[in-house]
């Protein structure tokens, strides 16, 4: 799918066709739209197949941010915050892990700036909301600080989750707790990976004067560095919280077992004081009390004053 569209500060336009100073938005593009938007883009057949190969590199889940210019024109490749749903194809892709990173390229040239992802973007449809005064350097500026604060902001979602998973663990302790503490600590792995190579790639847009033109320039990049470092230092925090959590948990779960095992073997201690006085009475030998009327009872009155004292024993060296 390929779009042609223009912010506004009254909102965004839609065009039917390309003009110059436009932004096109490609979304899942087949061989038959990258042919038409290499002509759009005027590129040259010789150069053709490389350009093919840039946009069908975004395919790749792992792709790594970076900045490319050829000529007059510049290729970025940013990686941005998604949150999975049962809908997305990445479900599928990542089992249950809920935040994930998706590459995302963006093309500038002389007379338009191209987006382009293989799948729906949260950050492009965040975007189109926005209402500013249209360049082609403010554009992506603004794209890279909306990436910034959706990472903050579902970093916001993962911190609770970690909270409720504390809470349940207090009370009972469950696999499937550490299994989402796992799922949470993956996709703290991506944001982490992607955020540190984005900051990289965000300090070589800072230095180049093509993209900080204005002071609108310079205050959004600006924005964009604190707010990247931000989530940096956060999802280190988050990584560290869960480390912590899961040996927590490792420790608690250690510590039950350690109780279950004293209480068990208190337990065969008081049991084998009636089962040794059981035994030695049952042998065919002379013993105390054969003869006595209340032998059960004198037996019995033994074994309880063993077992009590037993107890009391054990209970004064806190085993039960």
């Amino acid at each position: 799918m390929i779009e042609i569209l223009k912010p506004t500060e009254k909102g965004l336009q839609i065009l039917k066709k390309p003009t110059k100073n436009t932004w096109i938005n490609v979304v899942n593009p087949d061989s038959r739209e990258i042919e038409y938007l290499s002509k759009i883009l005027k590129i040259k057949e010789v150069d053709y197949q490389e350009f093919k190969e840039d946009i069908n590199s975004l395919q790749d889940m792992e792709e790594i941010p970076y900045m490319e210019k050829y000529k007059e024109e510049y290729f970025i490749i940013t990686r941005t915050p998604h949150k999975v749903t049962s809908k997305d194809p990445e479900s599928k892709y990542l089992s249950a892990v809920e935040y994930i990173t998706l590459p995302l390229g963006v093309m500038i040239n002389k007379d338009y700036i191209v987006t382009i992802c293989f799948r729906n973007n949260e950050i492009i449809d965040q975007l189109k909301s926005k209402r500013f005064k249209f360049t082609k350097s403010l554009l992506l500026l603004r794209l890279l600080l909306v990436s910034s604060r959706t990472y903050l902001k579902y970093l916001k979602e993962i911190d609770r989750k970690i909270k409720n998973i504390e809470e349940k663990v207090e009370i009972v302790q469950k696999n499937k707790d550490i299994y989402d503490l796992l799922d949470l600590k993956k996709s703290l792995v991506y944001f982490n990976t992607s955020l540190k190579t984005d900051q990289i790639l965000i300090e070589k847009i800072a230095r180049n004067k093509d993209f900080v033109v204005s002071e609108d320039d310079l205050d959004v990049i600006n924005d964009i560095i604190d707010e990247n470092k931000q989530a940096i230092i956060t999802t280190a925090i988050y990584k560290t919280i869960i480390t912590d959590t899961t040996d927590l948990f490792n420790s608690l779960t250690s510590n039950n077992l350690n109780k279950i095992m004293k209480l068990l073997t208190s337990i065969t201690i008081v049991i084998a004081i009636p089962t040794m006085v059981a035994g030695i009475y049952g042998m065919n030998v002379p013993l105390p009390f054969d003869h006595h009327p209340q032998a059960f009872l004198v037996v019995m009155g033994i074994i309880m004053l063993f077992s009590v004292f037993g107890m009391f024993a054990l209970w004064k060296n806190k085993m039960f």
